[in-house]
């Protein structure tokens, strides 16, 4: 069993797709089907089912998926390890980010780590707080960033700035002419909301339950994946929402939607790194940068 034969089984198995996957791998079709086939002769276990021209993976293929994950998460591990032997002039740096901070906060602070290390290739994935946990838990990620609380004990969680939350409504909404002036008036919305598992979508029913609202009393019409399809949604009058300001500025700006005068809470956005893994010398730059400390051995500028 070689390393090259997990990143093609890995391959396979997400995309259910031998061809995608050996798109993906650049590799051909027949290298991509005989790695597979190599390993399940070798280990006399058969881990994808042909169905019609698609595959699925068998109860084998199933159990043995997260362990392959695991042996390519350690591998990388390691090669991290080498890779901080050279300090901050060559190396990778894998980050996660919720919907707001991948969005609208991490791209400006990529670009200011790249410019300070420009030997460090940065790769960001964009997710709800849960996915950017699993990143994070499974070693995909070297860090994540979030809005919302999690609680998994493998995980340490450290605030690293402050996001405002803001109540909007569409221009024609009567909350443009009278904000609601009492907590059991916010169950009137209608409502637009990202889905349960993102950190806005938690902060606010946490803040409802501070008021004493239970989040199903309140008037739902819409639920959506992402902070831009909930801004679409107030902006064409469907209902209003709470929401980072750093999403909505520019409508406000352009008066495509109101700013409720209503109290909503602010949040932290937290940095997630695994208590039990390597943390490379890129990654600890980059919580450097945040905390607008000093770079980490910055790379030598090269001779004039």
């Amino acid at each position: 069993m070689t390393l090259e034969q997990l990143r093609i089984f890995v391959a396979v198995a997400e995309r259910e797709h031998v061809t995608r996957a050996a798109e993906q791998l650049n590799l051909t079709p027949s290298a991509t089907s005989a790695a597979i086939a190599a390993l399940e002769a070798r280990h006399a276990a058969r881990l994808f089912d042909r169905v019609g021209r698609g595959i699925v993976l068998t109860q084998a293929g199933r159990l043995f998926l997260p362990e392959a994950r695991a042996v390519l998460a350690r591998a990388a591990a390691a090669e991290k390890v080498l890779a901080d032997l050279a300090g901050l002039a060559h190396g990778s740096l894998a980050l996660a980010g919720s919907q707001t901070t991948g969005n609208y906060w991490l791209p400006a602070l990529v670009a200011r780590f790249r410019a300070r290390y420009p030997g460090i290739a940065v790769s960001l994935v964009i997710g709800n707080t849960d996915f950017v946990a699993d990143c994070v838990r499974d070693g995909a990620a070297d860090l994540g960033f979030i809005e919302g609380g999690i609680d998994d004990p493998v995980l340490s969680a450290t605030p690293v700035a402050e996001d405002e939350m803001v109540l909007v409504a569409p221009v024609t909404h009567r909350w443009t002419w009278r904000a609601p002036t009492a907590p059991e008036q916010l169950r009137e919305g209608p409502w637009v909301l990202r889905e349960p598992g993102s950190g806005t979508r938690a902060i606010f029913e946490a803040h409802l339950r501070s008021l004493g609202i239970s989040p199903g009393e309140l008037d739902v019409a819409l639920e959506y994946p992402s902070n831009e399809a909930v801004r679409a949604a107030v902006e064409a009058g469907s209902g209003v929402t709470v929401i980072s300001r750093r999403v909505v500025e520019e409508a406000l700006r352009a008066g495509a939607m109101t700013l409720v005068g209503y109290p909503m809470p602010r949040r932290s956005f937290l940095a997630l790194r695994h208590r039990e893994r390597y943390a490379t010398k890129a990654a600890q730059a980059f919580i450097d940068l945040l905390g607008g400390g000093e770079p980490a051995r910055p790379r030598p500028a090269p001779p004039q």
